[in-house]
């Protein structure tokens, strides 16, 4: 019944998330303005797909969100092939979680990307391939 799911992630500013997830190999593929900043955007790379929109455009569209701290943080998780070069490229960004070994059998690091949201990014031994 269901194809696919995405969370639309609200934030004051976009922008700084885009360069975040460029890092990791994400393109923007939609956008909408909002004034002199963005408003709204998806991120693809591959199949994976994440959308940013505005505090104020989530609350011109529909009334909600109108109190900055509503909608924040989600948490994601990333699985990756590759943690090293993910850890690589986001040097200089905010660790909110070191790197550790799960009992699940991921390696995981955790930041915190310029919009407040919490990624996990993480790596199972037998799918690694650097």
């Amino acid at each position: 019944m269901i194809e696919s799911a995405t969370a639309v992630l609200p934030v004051d500013r976009i922008e700084p998330s885009i360069d975040f997830f460029a890092r990791v190999g994400f393109e923007k593929i939609v956008e909408v303005p909002e004034g002199d900043h963005l408003g709204f955007v998806i991120l693809m790379q591959g199949g994976v797909q994440l959308m940013y929109q505005t505090r104020t455009s989530i609350f011109e569209d529909s009334g909600m969100l109108p109190n900055p701290g509503e909608g924040a943080p989600v948490l994601m998780f990333l699985k990756t092939h590759n943690l090293e070069g993910c850890k690589k490229a986001l040097e200089g960004y905010e660790v909110v979680m070191q790197e550790r070994t799960t009992f699940y059998g991921a390696r995981e690091i955790g930041y915190r990307e310029p919009g407040g949201h919490i990624v996990t990014f993480a790596e199972f031994a037998e799918e690694a391939g650097g």
